[in-house]
C-alpha cells in the first residue's frame, strides 16, 4: 500500500523535520510518501514536492522548477491536484505539460483526478467520462505513475465517498489504467482501514488527517500489510 500525506500550504520547515524525524520510527512495509511546502522541503527519500513549473529556472514569480527541487534531491512530485486546478486555475494544457516535463526527468508522479458533486450526481458513466477529460495528454503506461482519485466534493469536507462509490469508480479505472491508484478525500483514522480493503485500492492520499504526525503514524498501522 501507498500512504501518502499532503501537507498543503501547513508546516513549517522546523515542524515538517519534526515530522520526518518521528516517521523514522515507523517500521511498516507500506510505501510511505510526505508532500510538505515548498518551504520545507528536505533530502529524504519519503519526500515529493506538491507542485513545480515545467522548467529548470528562469523567470517564473513564485514557482518552483527543477533546479531548487534537485537540491534536495527530490524526484516525486504531485500534479493535477483539484486545488491547482480549481484554485489556481490550471489548465489540462499546463497540467500535461509538467507531466511531460517530470516525466522526462524519471520522476515519480502521482496524478491527481476527481469530478465535482453535479458531475458524480449525474451518474458513474458521467464521472468516468469526466475523469477521462482530466487524462488527456497524459501517458498513463508511464512506469512512474500513481494515479490519486480525489473527488472534488470530498476533499477537506470531512464527507467522505461511501465505499461502494469509491469501489465501483477504481473499477471502471482499472479498466484503463494499471498503475497504482490511491483514493484521496476526506480519509480518516475511522475509514482508512476499511478503505484500504476495497479492491482497486492501492494506497491512499490523505489531506487534513495526516498532518500530526501522531494521527499520521496510527493510520499507517490501521492499514494492513
Amino acid at each position: 500500500m501507498i500512504i501518502a500525506s499532503n501537507f498543503k500550504m501547513n508546516h513549517t520547515r522546523k515542524s515538517t523535520q519534526q515530522f520526518l524525524n518521528q516517521l523514522k520510527e515507523v517500521k511498516t512495509n507500506h510505501t510511505i510518501r510526505v508532500f510538505p511546502p515548498a518551504t520545507a522541503l528536505f533530502e529524504n527519500e519519503i519526500v515529493g514536492v506538491q507542485n513545480g513549473y515545467p522548467a529548470i529556472n528562469g523567470s517564473f514569480t513564485g514557482e518552483i522548477g527543477l533546479e531548487q527541487i534537485k537540491e534536495f534531491n527530490i524526484d516525486k512530485i504531485l500534479i493535477g491536484h483539484s486545488e491547482r486546478r480549481n484554485l489556481l486555475k490550471e489548465s489540462q494544457e499546463l497540467i500535461t505539460k509538467k507531466f511531460e516535463f517530470y516525466k522526462n526527468e524519471n520522476f515519480e508522479i502521482t496524478y491527481c483526478i476527481g469530478e465535482p458533486l453535479e458531475i458524480r450526481q449525474k451518474g458513474i458513466d458521467e464521472v468516468i467520462k469526466f475523469l477521462k477529460a482530466q487524462l488527456v495528454g497524459i501517458d498513463i503506461n508511464y512506469d512512474k505513475l500513481i494515479v490519486a482519485y480525489e473527488p472534488v466534493w470530498a476533499i477537506g469536507t470531512g464527507i467522505s465517498a461511501t465505499i461502494q462509490e469509491i469501489e465501483e469508480t477504481h473499477n471502471k479505472l482499472r479498466e484503463f489504467i494499471k498503475s497504482s491508484l490511491l483514493y484521496g478525500g476526506s480519509v480518516k483514522l475511522e475509514n482508512i482501514a476499511e478503505i484500504c480493503d476495497i479492491e482497486n485500492v492501492d494506497g491512499v492520499l490523505i489531506g487534513t488527517a495526516s498532518w500530526q504526525v501522531e494521527n499520521f503514524i496510527k493510520m499507517i498501522n490501521q492499514v494492513k500489510g
